[in-house]
């Protein structure tokens, strides 16, 4: 399993909301309420071989709330 953490910038007074569809979904590991530019920032465990942007695109992308996201792909750990 590959760790990928997602930061989503959502619509203004949907940050609860889109809390809720994700954490329903149980895909995340860890989810958290963040400043600045971005309201969520959630750790998610994919397959080695699992597609990370159709994950991304069928599994969060399509919350309805979310303005924009942004995908930090992980490597090694130190």
């Amino acid at each position: 399993m590959k760790p990928i953490f997602v930061q989503l910038q959502c619509a203004p007074g949907k940050t609860y909301e889109v809390a809720d569809v994700i954490y329903k979904k149980e895909i995340v590991s860890e989810m958290y309420s963040t400043s600045g530019d971005y309201d969520l920032l959630i750790k998610v465990y994919v397959d080695e071989e699992q597609d990370i942007g159709k994950f991304i695109n069928d599994n969060i992308a399509t919350v309805p709330g979310i303005n924009r996201s942004l995908t930090t792909l992980t490597f090694n750990a130190f």
